[in-house]
């Protein structure tokens, strides 16, 4: 064992953690009974404290990395937990499987995919993914044992998945694959001018188009942006793409996603994209992860780090109060570079303290600049409040505990399933330990 400085992946401070590594089960059950309150933790590239246990133990599940069957017939895959999504995809897509679900990097584990039930491009056409695991293997702090799933003790599996990793550790999984032609996707690029043109569009793609998001310029004041489109399509002898990867070298001493800067970089971007719009081609690693080829490249935004702000309204005022957030931005001064908007489908999430839900989905990123940028939180916060919505926890640092509760009426419920030898900085934070 050893006790280390950990920190989310927005850097927003460093706290001393006794890492456990979690490599066989008998191992592990001996861990979790050791007394100190545990925290299972993966790749932690989680933006807030959801993975983080300040001065307490993080059992580091990245050791449980193995494949333990996969059914090329049916595409069912059974996994350990600490599997990366990066290894099921390459693993798969060679077979024609594929993860129908997955975020924005691949280098998460299964576990922190089920713990934060984590959505993609394509929440309208299949949900997010835990709709597509079929069971789960849960390691409680008291020594036991619990497997569930969708038809099996589904009480516990809601509870888990979404659950943020306080319902014990998952050690196993089983998730359901889909079928693809290959690693290629049909796409295309679409600039809009507003916010009216952003729905228009999001509406009329959702019939047709497996993976629909949105870069959106926050700073244009009527919402402009570049709309993404795509579907999954095959091409015979098309050569993948060489990655080439990139490190942000070091850290600046101020952050470089400031306001000298973001003007021009949104300016830039949004005329060399709307400057490709059209039809293409793309293979999936750089079409679903721009960012996982660019290493570190949380580091510009300086020793100070970042905060992500992702939301879910209704769709019935998704528009008025994406307009009111993007004001109050403006009136701040602040600014995202990295802002994405999306809609979600008409569907409920199954796990209790699950994000997605039907509406319309905000995420920005911003510079820490401590009670600056706090203040526009809390206009933000009001916005999101009156609309209904919610704010993604795998994603949060400062939520108020009142915007919590308002947002996840099934916490209550949630509580009953919690395991008492398990905290994190954010159950300390939202629900008092």
């Amino acid at each position: 064992m050893a006790k280390v400085m950990v920190s989310s992946w927005g850097r927003l401070g460093q706290w001393e953690h006794e890492v456990r590594p979690l490599a066989e089960r008998a191992q592990m059950t001996r861990q979790l009974q050791a007394g100190m309150p545990g925290l299972a933790h993966g790749m932690g590239r989680s933006y807030g404290d959801v993975c983080l246990n300040p001065g307490g133990l993080l059992w580091r599940t990245t050791g449980l990395d193995r494949f333990i069957s996969f059914d090329q017939e049916t595409g069912l895959l059974r996994c350990e937990a600490g599997v990366l999504l990066r290894d099921i995809q390459r693993m798969a897509i060679p077979r024609g499987w594929m993860l129908p679900v997955t975020p924005g990097t691949q280098l998460v584990t299964v576990g922190g995919a089920i713990a934060n039930d984590v959505h993609g491009k394509n929440h309208h056409a299949v949900g997010s993914f835990g709709d597509h695991v079929r069971r789960i293997e849960l390691l409680r702090t008291d020594g036991s044992r619990i497997v569930c799933g969708p038809g099996e003790q589904a009480e516990w599996f809601a509870a888990t998945v979404g659950g943020l990793g306080l319902t014990g550790v998952i050690s196993t999984a089983e998730i359901q694959l889909r079928r693809v032609a290959g690693p290629w996707l049909a796409t295309e690029t679409l600039p809009y001018n507003n916010l009216d043109e952003f729905f228009a569009l999001a509406d009329a793609s959702e019939a047709d188009w497996e993976h629909t998001v949105s870069w959106i310029d926050c700073l244009s004041g009527n919402g402009r942006g570049i709309f993404l489109r795509a579907n999954h399509c095959a091409i015979e002898g098309k050569p993948v793409p060489a990655a080439r990867p990139r490190t942000m070298p070091f850290v600046p001493p101020v952050s470089l996603v400031n306001r000298l800067s973001l003007a021009p970089f949104n300016f830039a971007y949004y005329n060399l994209q709307k400057s490709r719009a059209g039809k293409g081609v793309a293979h999936y690693e750089s079409y679903f992860y721009p960012l996982d080829n660019l290493h570190e490249w949380n580091r510009m935004y300086g020793p100070k780090g970042f905060y992500q702000y992702q939301s879910v309204v209704p769709r019935t005022v998704g528009r008025a109060a994406v307009q009111a957030m993007l004001a109050a931005i403006s009136d701040s001064g602040e600014g995202s570079f990295l802002a994405v908007l999306k809609t979600f489908g008409e569907r409920e999430s199954l796990g209790m303290l699950s994000f997605p839900q039907p509406g319309v989905t905000l995420a920005l990123d911003f510079p820490n600049r401590g009670e600056r940028t706090l203040r526009l939180f809390e206009r933000l916060d009001a916005i999101v409040a009156e609309a209904g919505g919610r704010i993604y926890m795998a994603k949060d640092a400062r939520m108020p505990r009142a915007l919590f509760e308002a947002g996840y009426p099934r916490l209550a419920e949630f509580l009953q399933y919690r395991d008492p030898g398990i905290s994190s900085a954010m159950s300390r934070r939202l629900m008092g330990k």
